[in-house]
């Protein structure tokens, strides 16, 4: 059983390339599709806490109904914002990466590699062909 937890949409390119550096380390993460079967309330809480993100700082705006919504106004506080994405998932910024090492909103997909407890075990390139690995296993 593993002791990474990917909290992954399959649509997203920066969702892939960090479940792809995750495998990248030899580790198979548990990957939970978090638009499938969102994190509880307790569960996203706990996300947060561990990352030390507030609930604003997780929103996303890009193909959700953030603007709609009007999340964008200050006045609601982070109790109304976890209930806003409790009702709408896709609100989730992704991929939240929960590892021993720590918890982290992976955006860029490289930032997982602070928090991986192996090393790369050889190169690798995002799906847009950027270089993220040296094929020593090395950060470019």
């Amino acid at each position: 059983m593993s002791n990474i937890t990917i909290y992954h949409n399959p649509n997203c390119g920066t969702s892939r390339n960090v479940l792809a550096l995750i495998r990248n380390s030899g580790e198979e993460p548990t990957v939970i599709e978090y638009l499938k079967t969102p994190p509880t309330r307790e569960t996203l809480v706990k996300l947060l806490a561990d990352a030390g993100l507030s609930a604003r700082e997780v929103l996303r705006e890009k193909g959700t109904p953030y603007a709609e919504l009007g999340l964008a106004d200050p006045k609601w506080t982070d109790d109304q914002l976890l209930d806003a994405i409790g009702q709408h998932p896709i609100l989730m910024n992704r991929p939240i990466v929960v590892t021993p090492l720590g918890t982290k909103l992976c955006r860029p997909s490289e930032t997982v590699l602070d928090i991986l407890p192996n090393p790369q075990r050889g190169a690798f390139n995002k799906e847009d062909g950027e270089a993220v690995v040296d094929a020593k296993g090395q950060r470019v």
